[in-house]
């Protein structure tokens, strides 16, 4: 006969009077973790005992119990009674629903108090997610929801967001199969399917990361740190009906602008907004602009305009110059300076910035006939730059009518008032990307226009490298005077030696922003104030200027000249240059970087994946982070599609003045090899060698376009 399985019989539960209760000695808890005492009688005050006290009766020397019970489980749940009863809030005698164990039992109180202890499973977080979305859903706001948890009524914003991902990612981690941090990342965006297509396309990869994820959902946005958002403003974007996505987890610095194209919009009407403003002052014409390109006011003549101070300005002026003299050379050999000193003298520098910032006033004659640009600073302030008169616009020169006598039909009209003529706004957009090809083996050479591009910012590097050593300025002018005159080329003037400025018919978006951009514009602009217009007025000012500064004038000048362009060989146009000429222009152009010292790293330039990544092929990438960052980086990225493997190249190499083959500095040796050809040909570099076609760079393949994903 089976022997019957003997059934368990679990310990009877009865409500004890609090006064008959004893904490054991025996509890294992020990150090204070969790929830604290406070806030737990909190919580039994507002939604009573939610789980009973395990007790044993207490016997005394002959075995016999003696009314009392002493609690090795749900000690703190003890003392979060006993301090509702010394607050008056729980009566001494109150009873208590407690599990009463057996006294005689064979298993150790201390092993129920271990077990109370260690068998409880904590609450999943997706579970304590979701407990606070029904809350919600119940009607409860989210500051009541932390008012009755305890919590700041951030953390239950950040919950609330967790549970709003796509129920497809949220059961993917109930499955263990994703971290917290990655689930956190993914809240940056509300659009379910995008996140389920981001999880997909990185589920199998390396690219896991929190911050690929950010990057992958946010890669059609635009940063709030961009110029036009800080222009726009979120509060004006937000009322037209963007959506800013924000991250509840990180410093996302303002978020993300979604909607683009809205943007954009609110950028071009508020900056029509600042163009009609300034043309109501009367100016023939207002062009604006998010970027304005490089060069744009070339050929412009630009007002001088006056800032005039009155008497008592001036004087106070000098007043302030002097007291700042006097305290610096006061204080100059001091070990310590005093703090009301040097509040003094940022007081005196704010002043003096004061007079230096004061409006430019023009004649309204000058404001008749020139004109204004408008564009966007890197702060998202306007930057407006008054009094560029056109060529066309000139006032026609004195003595060119061909008659003498005037008529009623020669003689002038009246003058009219000046006519605003109002701003055509453009706004510069991306630049349309060129259609796709497969993707070929290998590493092609280099696009004709992207080195164009490359070659026109080592170019105005060269330019303020040359005017910045007027002694390597000198030799260049001299090596074009003595070549002119030693091989008798034809004379075309009086002084057959003159520099053109060389203009760049391709250039990035960024050219105008760079740092020998502003270096050139900020030293042009500071000689052009002081340069007489008039011929013999110049003269004399050239005859007495100082030696030292007729050598800095002269390399500035000389660097104009510089010509550092690729451009493709056409010796057949009018224009064109032949195969030799750029042969010569490059070797001579790095013979210039050489003599200069010139890095183009450290003229800051950076590769992006704007002015370099996206405009070449997969396996130039590759190479570039080889070189950069070393093989196992470039390993890392061979895997990913071109979209993401341009931004990530661009974060490995960002501080590592990694350059591309147009910008290097050749250390020592010539930019093209020499050997033994036929005909003494020399040598291209390897980034202009063999047939290149492709004007606008290499493509993804098939399946890359498919998902073009981002990676920090």
């Amino acid at each position: 006969m089976a022997k019957a399985t003997q059934k368990i019989t679990l310990s009877s539960s009865r409500d004890i009077p609090f006064d008959k209760l004893v904490l054991s000695q025996s509890n294992v808890r020990r150090v204070q973790a969790g929830v604290s005492i406070e806030e737990l009688s909190v919580s039994i005050a507002r939604r009573g005992l939610i789980q009973s006290l395990h007790v044993r009766p207490i016997l005394d020397a002959d075995g016999a119990e003696t009314g009392k019970f002493e609690v090795p489980a749900g000690g703190r749940r003890y003392r979060a009674l006993e301090l509702l009863i010394k607050q008056k809030r729980l009566a001494k005698n109150a009873l208590v629903p407690c599990v009463v164990g057996d006294a005689g039992s064979d298993v150790l109180i201390d092993e129920v108090s271990l077990a109370e202890n260690m068998d409880r499973a904590p609450l999943h977080p997706l579970d304590q997610f979701r407990a606070f979305k029904a809350m919600i859903d119940k009607g409860k706001t989210e500051e009541a929801v932390a008012a009755a948890l305890f919590v700041d009524v951030h953390v239950v914003k950040q919950r609330l967001r967790l549970v709003s991902v796509s129920p497809t990612l949220l059961d993917v981690y109930a499955a263990e199969e994703m971290t917290l941090e990655q689930l956190m990342a993914f809240t940056v965006s509300d659009d379910h399917a995008r996140q389920e297509q981001v999880w997909n396309a990185l589920r199998n990869g390396y690219q896991k990361e929190p911050y690929n994820i950010r990057r992958a959902l946010t890669e059609t946005t635009v940063s709030a740190t961009d110029k036009r958002a800080f222009f726009v403003g979120a509060a004006a974007y937000e009322a037209a009906g963007g959506v800013i996505l924000r991250d509840l987890f990180e410093d996302d610095r303002g978020g993300w602008f979604q909607d683009t194209a809205l943007l954009d919009r609110l950028v071009a009407e508020k900056l029509r907004s600042v163009a009609d403003d300034i043309a109501e002052e009367g100016w023939k014409w207002v062009q604006a602009a998010v970027h304005l390109p490089y060069g744009l006011t070339n050929g412009l003549r630009r007002l001088p305009g006056t800032a005039a101070l009155t008497e008592d300005e001036r004087v106070t002026r000098e007043e302030l110059r002097e007291e700042s003299d006097r305290l610096v050379e006061q204080y100059e050999q001091a070990d310590d300076i005093p703090d009301e000193v040097n509040n003094r003298l940022e007081e005196i520098d704010a002043a003096l910035e004061a007079f230096e910032d004061r409006p430019v006033r023009y004649e309204p004659d000058d404001i008749a006939r020139a004109g204004v640009f408008v564009s966007l600073g890197g702060n998202g302030l306007p930057k407006v730059d008054r009094g560029y008169v056109r060529p066309e616009d000139e006032p026609a020169p004195d003595g060119d009518d061909d008659s003498m006598t005037e008529t009623a039909e020669s003689r002038p009209a009246a003058p009219k008032a000046p006519i605003v003529q109002r701003p055509v706004i453009t706004i510069g957009g991306q630049a349309a990307q060129p259609e796709e090809e497969p993707e070929e083996d290998g590493i092609k050479p280099l696009p004709d226009r992207l080195v164009a591009e490359l070659t026109a910012h080592r170019t105005l590097a060269l330019r303020d490298a040359v005017a910045n050593n007027p002694h390597v300025a000198m030799t260049a002018l001299l090596h074009k005077l003595v070549s002119d005159a030693f091989e008798h080329r034809s004379a075309t003037g009086a002084l057959e030696a003159h520099v053109r400025q060389v203009m760049f018919p391709a250039q990035s978006e960024d050219l105008n922003d760079c740092q020998s951009a502003k270096s050139v514009a900020d030293r042009h602009e500071r000689w052009g104030d002081h340069i007489p217009a008039d011929d013999e007025a110049l003269w004399n000012w050239l005859t007495a200027l100082e030696d030292d500064r007729r050598m800095e004038l002269l390399a500035h000048c000389v660097s104009y000249g510089v010509n550092a362009l690729h451009e493709r060989p056409n010796p057949y146009s009018g224009s064109g240059v032949s195969d030799h000429a750029l042969k010569v222009r490059l070797s001579q152009a790095d013979r210039l970087a050489r003599a200069t010292g010139l890095d183009m790293a450290q003229a800051g330039w950076r590769p992006t994946v704007g002015n370099y990544f996206g405009r070449v092929t997969k396996a130039r990438i590759v190479e570039a982070v080889r070189e950069g960052a070393g093989e196992r980086a470039a390993e890392l990225i061979g895997h990913m599609k071109k979209g993401e493997m341009a931004k990530e190249a661009e974060r490995l190499l960002q501080d590592t003045n990694w350059l591309p083959e147009p910008l290097r500095l050749a250390d020592g040796e010539d930019v093209f090899e020499t050997g033994d050809r036929e005909g003494g040909e020399e040598a291209l570099p390897a980034f202009l060698a063999g047939d290149d076609d492709d004007e606008d760079g290499a493509a993804d393949t098939e399946e890359d376009q498919e998902q073009p994903m981002a990676a920090e």
